[in-house]
Order: C-alpha cells, then sequence, then structure tokens
C-alpha cells in the first residue's frame, strides 16, 4: 500500500521492479490517493501511464534546474562556456597557408579538426 505514487518510486524502471516484486508474491499494489490497485488490468495502465508522466515532470524540473544555475553563474561571470581553441587559432592558420600547407597539414600541425582549419579561412 501507498499513499503518493512520487514518494513509491523514482522512475518508470523502478516502478516496474516494485510492481513485479509485488506481483511475485501474489498480491497487488494499491495507491490510496488515486484509488488505483495493480489487480486489474485498468489500474496497470494508470499505474503506468501516471509513473510515465511523474518521470517525465521529474526530468523536466532539472533540466530546468540547470537552465536556471547556468543563467544565474553567467550572469555572475562565472559561467562562459567551452573556450573557442580552433578560432583562437585563426592567426596561425592564415600563416600556414599562405606559405603553402595543405588545410589537413595546417590542422595536424596545430592540432585542430580540418573542418576547423575551413572556418577559420572563412
Amino acid at each position: 500500500m501507498a499513499t503518493k505514487l512520487d514518494r513509491l518510486a523514482r522512475s518508470m524502471r523502478h516502478l516496474l521492479d516494485i510492481v513485479d516484486q509485488v506481483t511475485q508474491k501474489k498480491a497487488s499494489l494499491r495507491v490510496l490517493g488515486m484509488s488505483l490497485d495493480t489487480e486489474t488490468a485498468t489500474g496497470r495502465m494508470m499505474l503506468q501511464v501516471l509513473g510515465a508522466v511523474a518521470e517525465h515532470e521529474r526530468a523536466s524540473m532539472l533540466e530546468r534546474r540547470q537552465r536556471e544555475g547556468i543563467a544565474k553563474a553567467t550572469a555572475e561571470g562565472k559561467y562562459k562556456g567551452r573556450a573557442r581553441t580552433a578560432m583562437a587559432k585563426a592567426g596561425e592558420v592564415e600563416k600556414l597557408l599562405a606559405v603553402g600547407l595543405n588545410p589537413t597539414e595546417v590542422a595536424r600541425k596545430l592540432g585542430i579538426g580540418r573542418s576547423s582549419v575551413s572556418r577559420a579561412e572563412d
């Protein structure tokens, strides 16, 4: 017996594992706050649907929290994103291309990707 579904399991996989364990013991799970009973086909279906919705809501909440954290860190000047390594070497790319190296050789020499050399050329 459970009173709230969101307190029973943290993920759909965990919820289904709990239902399997209860079923193996020849019992059924009842969620009192929702009048769900896994003894019936409708109860099992509703439990799965509500479990999926709860898992989605939790994932959305975590994504939202991450975006808010990044925005706060950016506002405080602590988060600037990934450093632009290839474009920082644009001057070196142009010099090496000017002396006659082909783009693949330039990429190897500077330790950057061939496509980065092409972008730096533009």
